[in-house]
């Protein structure tokens, strides 16, 4: 396995100025000065529909993009939860065996089914923007002619509730994904044609159920009705769309010819994606075209994240394919962002509308990594990891630099993953900071919001995942009913409310009459 493959895995399921890593755990300064943290309340999405499970997206695209937007600056999140019918595809399910729907909730716990498209079973949103549209995936119950029993699956944008069918593009084809929506209604994602191509971008992906669906994956965008698509970059057969700003600017991945292996870095054994060629990242804007991101002269570039301003984060690979490195994106020149904490690898995944990206980089030995902040081209942080934990990366990053992520023993057969937020210098576990007696373990948080508002993914005591939404107890979140509204010291209390799942079965026992927490409510 490839240290990229490995780190991939844990995440779903990427002249400079050195800057050393502070120690090999946790930063001294956070140990000899703590900071006291607000605490938050958790609103769990939980078993929303009838089904045990609830979810947010980890990723659009290929799940290979980790964080997609799933959190507004409004609060306001997009996920898909179980429902208590079984799959009339049991051969093609999105999770579990059972019918799933996309919802939308609010900070205040209001939740709506967004349902599917008529006649269609499951749905899943992968994108919400800042006015609150949504982007995914949905059934429409019809089967593919060109895969036997495959669903068809399109992509589809709600608004105000409303679900609306983007089609396929006018060359034909059965299938089609909604990756990222801006607010003024424009929606970029993929959509597959019928010319055969068995290097199909489309295999592996979450939304065609991992087959070998051996046809051209092509970029699109939409908008007023139309889906158009946007090319390739010079030499390719296939992309996809995976990001749009508010500024209409497209980011996506590109084959870059017909004939080349990739690396090892694209093409991985054991996660996604698995892109078998070539492939470059580029950026699209209406007028302009397709420009190429360029590459670390290696075979694969990857971005991650765009943002308002038109930077880009991800990873590239050097020269001769040996490593991958954190790239920065800016006016038609690539950077590697630079830095190291004693290994070779590093990779960003998120960028802020200031330019500050964080990710991860490896230690010596390339066998760990730690979460990581970069505030510049060469200006890089070692974020540390939480207790004894040998792993960390970090996942989502606001305007205001409070960081998101999840730390875990690499070493471990299992590992327990651990939702931390960074502030101020300071690493604290998330469990710590909300209700004791939640029956859940924070074990993987996405993204922030300028609001300090955090969406990630819990389990509870039966190891089911259940997706939820924390808000803040500080002055921009007052008179929050329920919320504590004191600060917690972590030199005093660093297990406050952390459930410990010792026995997962019997840990809990009557966990339903304990919950403090929130429960959103169906509309």
């Amino acid at each position: 396995m490839t240290v990229r493959s490995q780190r991939y895995m844990v995440v779903v399921a990427s002249a400079i100025a050195l800057t050393l890593p502070l120690t090999a755990q946790q930063p001294a300064q956070d140990r000899e000065h703590p900071r006291r943290h607000h605490h938050y309340e958790l609103v769990d999405m939980g078993s929303t529909f009838g089904g045990p499970r609830s979810y947010f997206n980890p990723g659009s695209g290929n799940d290979f993009n980790p964080f997609a937007s799933v959190l507004n600056s409004r609060g306001r999140v997009a996920g898909f939860a179980e429902m208590s019918a079984a799959d009339p595809f049991p051969n093609f399910v999105f999770w579990n065996g059972l019918v799933t729907h996309a919802f939308r909730a609010n900070s205040g716990g209001v939740l709506t089914d967004l349902g599917a498209l008529p006649g269609g079973g499951s749905s899943a949103p992968l994108w919400t923007s800042k006015n609150g549209l949504i982007a995914g995936v949905s059934e429409n119950g019809r089967t593919d002619p060109l895969y036997a029993g495959l669903p068809e699956v399109r992509a589809v944008l709600w608004e105000n509730g409303k679900i609306t069918d983007l089609g396929t593009l006018p060359e034909g084809g059965y299938e089609s994904v909604a990756n990222a929506v801006n607010s003024s209604g424009q929606v970029v994602g993929a959509a597959l044609n019928t010319v055969p191509d068995p290097n199909s971008m489309a295999l592996g992906t979450f939304w065609l159920w991992g087959v070998p669906y051996g046809y051209q994956t092509r970029a699109f965008i939409w908008e007023r009705g139309a889906m158009q698509d946007l090319g390739t970059l010079r030499g390719g057969t296939d992309a996809q769309a995976i990001l749009i700003n508010e500024r209409g600017q497209v980011l996506g991945y590109s084959y870059t010819n017909t004939s080349s292996a990739a690396s090892t870095f694209c093409a991985s054994d054991s996660s996604l994606p698995n892109f078998p060629l070539a492939t470059g990242s580029f950026l699209w804007e209406r007028g302009k075209g397709m420009v190429d991101l360029g590459s670390l002269g290696g075979t694969c570039t990857l971005a991650n994240d765009l943002n308002n301003q038109g930077q880009v984060v991800g990873f590239a690979t050097v020269s001769d394919d040996a490593f991958q490195r954190a790239f920065f994106w800016e006016h038609g020149s690539i950077h590697d962002l630079g830095g190291s904490l004693g290994g070779s690898n590093t990779g960003a995944f998120v960028v802020n509308d200031t330019g500050q990206a964080v990710g991860f980089a490896d230690l010596p030995g390339e066998t760990s990594f730690h979460a990581t902040l970069w505030k510049s081209v060469g200006n890089m942080a070692d974020l540390g990891t939480l207790g004894k934990d040998s792993c960390s990366y970090a996942t989502g990053i606001n305007a205001v630099g409070q960081v998101v992520g999840a730390s875990f023993s690499c070493d471990a057969a299992s590992p327990t993953f651990t939702d931390f937020l960074w502030e101020d210098g300071s690493m604290v576990d998330l469990n710590a900071l909300i209700p004791p007696g939640s029956g859940l373990h924070l074990g993987q948080a996405y993204t922030i919001n300028d609001r300090g508002e955090i969406a990630g993914s819990a389990n509870d005591s039966s190891d089911n995942d259940h997706a939820f939404l924390l808000i803040p107890c500080d002055e921009n979140h007052p008179d929050i009913e329920g919320c504590d509204y004191s600060l917690v010291d972590m030199s005093t209390n660093s297990t406050a409310g952390v459930d410990h799942f010792t026995n997962p079965v019997s840990a809990f026992p009557g966990t339903n009459s304990q919950i403090r927490h929130r429960q959103p409510r169906n509309r």
